[in-house]
């Protein structure tokens, strides 16, 4: 059995290949999954970090091969993800168009409901240095459930709360994710706490297991870690599990509130 990376009372993060160690995970023991899988947006193109060009290369994780390969890789680990998701469970994608579009058909064809697209509006997007196309400036976000028939939970009183008494939408505005949440190392795609808070407290309740198949820095495990949930994470890169592993030494189990975006 593969031994964790690093342990503690509420959260597991394991350095492997979430394809293997998934296999060997019991089924339908988890109550949600969030997945930031890669974007495959590593092409070599530029884009804007702190007003100079940069690359906008992440990896090798994030390189892409054809279409049929990078279709074939997403239902893979959904499916696996399926087996392990409880009845009543569901399940978060976040990606861009480089990847989106294949997560809705392959979350259709292995089975799932999805019902809600969720677009991310970033208030301080990076400008198009190129000029040629509209800023990039939103993420989608898809909700699914495991089971088309199956009821699910949704913490809707929760969210018209958080939202001033009115109902949620499904358009969420906030900042990039600031430098105060990157001071134990950076990570190319780390999401903001505000956003995983969102996520989590509207599709789970305290002491709930959540899974993160590619948890690169584990913003999702600090928000379960900050709001009563049990976390799993899984990343095949030792610099990305290191970085998780020092967030979740540092986070306090329940702290009242989180930052803003």
């Amino acid at each position: 059995m593969l031994e964790t990376f690093y342990k503690d009372d509420y959260s597991a993060l394991f350095l492997a290949d979430a394809f293997k160690l998934l296999k060997n995970f019991p089924a339908e023991s988890v109550d949600m999954i969030f997945a930031d899988p890669p974007y495959f947006l590593s092409n070599g193109g530029i884009t804007c970090k702190g007003g100079r060009v940069a690359s906008v290369n992440k990896g090798a994780w994030d390189k892409g091969g054809t279409l049929d390969e990078k279709h074939a890789f997403n239902r893979r680990w959904l499916r696996l993800c399926k087996n392990i998701l409880k009845p009543n469970g569901t399940l978060w994608v976040s990606g861009t168009l480089h990847n989106i579009y294949s997560v809705g058909m392959a979350l259709e064809q292995e089975g799932f409901k999805i019902l809600n697209n969720i677009i991310w509006q970033k208030s301080n997007p990076p400008p198009n240095l190129t000029c040629k196309y509209f800023t990039h400036s939103t993420e989608t976000i898809l909700w699914a459930r495991k089971i088309e028939a199956t009821k699910h939970f949704f913490n809707y009183a929760l969210m018209k709360e958080l939202n001033g008494g009115k109902q949620m939408k499904d358009v969420w505005t906030g900042n990039l994710t600031p430098q105060r949440e990157k001071i134990f190392g950076k990570h190319p795609t780390q999401k903001p706490l505000y956003l995983l808070e969102k996520i989590i407290l509207a599709s789970t309740v305290e002491g709930d297991i959540v899974l993160d198949p590619f948890c690169g820095s584990s913003t999702a495990g600090v928000v379960c870690k900050m709001t009563g949930r049990k976390f799993i994470g899984i990343d095949n890169n030792a610099e990305f599990i290191a970085l998780s592993k020092e967030r979740l030494i540092h986070t306090q189990w329940k702290s009242a509130t989180l930052p803003n975006g």
